[in-house]
């Protein structure tokens, strides 16, 4: 049977991806997608959810959930001053055609609650690739969520450093208080990619030729948009042996699913985020000390296998046409 699941994103160009490979990999099933402000504002990540999953022609409700972090009113500093971040990096709205689809009546955080306490979704993987306020809504509006939910699977966080701030990486900078809240839940399962393991399998130019090659709409639009992290944000450290290169973090959460052994390398423990440090709020924290009285919490991975991942992206990019 397919691994089913629901995505909560903040569509720029690597959700995008994700989104479509979840539609198109046989091995999965996409039930629904809940949006929140992050890459972009929350209307453009909505419109941009919908125009990815048009061009895979998939009917997937989406839901518009939270449009500003869940206790501050706006991200730690503006989006506008982060410095170092290429203004065209995270496009505000892709470069796909126009959604014809529309959104959801109810809202996410709504959705979350009834849907993950319906018995009949009791093997639901939620997989978060976004800032984590829409979940952290959802677990203090319902806290039995915590048991509800059989499996978190979220892109966040950097063990060896950021990409937004040298401690801190996006997803969990923009809401440290709802990644703090999420981790902390109780949730049983939890699995992180950060930045150490989707940095480790960048996707490089001829990696979108391949893509181009396959000729669906899924992998046809998959490498304009790749090719456009490649533009924005090359991989610098990593183009030395693979050429032009750009990780794409969030697909890497789906490709997980489907192949465990995409992952190489983890480590099970205690993990929380830093709230409350101008330098190093958001960072994710790891007790990796073996006299640590406090419970392991979540499985971090730390390398996966390029290979392996780009297997997935073709598997889950080729084969689906509208």
């Amino acid at each position: 049977m397919p691994t089913r699941l629901v995505l909560d994103c903040d569509t720029g160009t690597d959700d995008a991806v994700a989104i479509m490979a979840a539609v198109g990999h046989p091995d999965l099933d996409l039930l629904a997608v809940t949006t929140v402000n992050g890459n972009v504002p929350l209307p453009r990540v909505t419109e941009n959810t919908l125009r990815a999953l048009d061009v895979v022609g998939a009917p997937v409700p989406v839901h518009a959930g939270a449009p500003r972090p869940l206790l501050r009113p706006d991200f730690p500093i503006p989006r506008d001053e982060l410095n170092g971040r290429d203004p065209d990096f995270q496009p505000a709205s892709l470069d796909l055609p126009p959604a014809r689809s529309r959104v959801a009546s109810h809202e996410a955080v709504r959705f979350l609650v009834d849907f993950f306490r319906d018995d009949a979704h009791d093997d639901v993987t939620l997989v978060a690739t976004a800032p984590l306020t829409n979940v952290a809504l959802a677990l203090s509006v319902a806290p039995d969520l915590r048991d509800r939910i059989p499996r978190l699977v979220l892109m966040g966080g950097g063990v060896a450093g950021g990409n937004v701030t040298a401690a801190a990486e996006f997803n969990l900078w923009v809401d440290p208080e709802a990644a703090r809240i999420v981790l902390e839940a109780g949730i049983r399962d939890v699995t992180i990619l950060p930045l150490d393991a989707t940095q480790s399998v960048p996707l490089t130019l001829a990696d979108c030729d391949a893509l181009d090659a396959l000729g669906t709409p899924g992998a046809v639009a998959a490498a304009r948009l790749v090719r456009h992290r490649i533009e924005h944000d090359p991989d610098e450290e990593r183009a030395a042996a693979f050429g032009p290169c750009a990780p794409v973090h969030d697909a890497l959460c789906v490709a997980a699913l489907v192949d465990p052994g995409v992952v190489t390398e983890s480590v099970t423990c205690p993990v929380t985020v830093e709230t409350s440090s101008d330098r190093t709020l958001g960072a994710l924290l790891l007790d990796r000390r073996s006299w640590t009285t406090d419970p392991p919490n979540a499985t971090v991975a730390l390398r996966a296998d390029r290979d392996r991942y780009l297997a997935f992206l073709t598997d889950a990019l080729g084969g689906r046409a509208v």
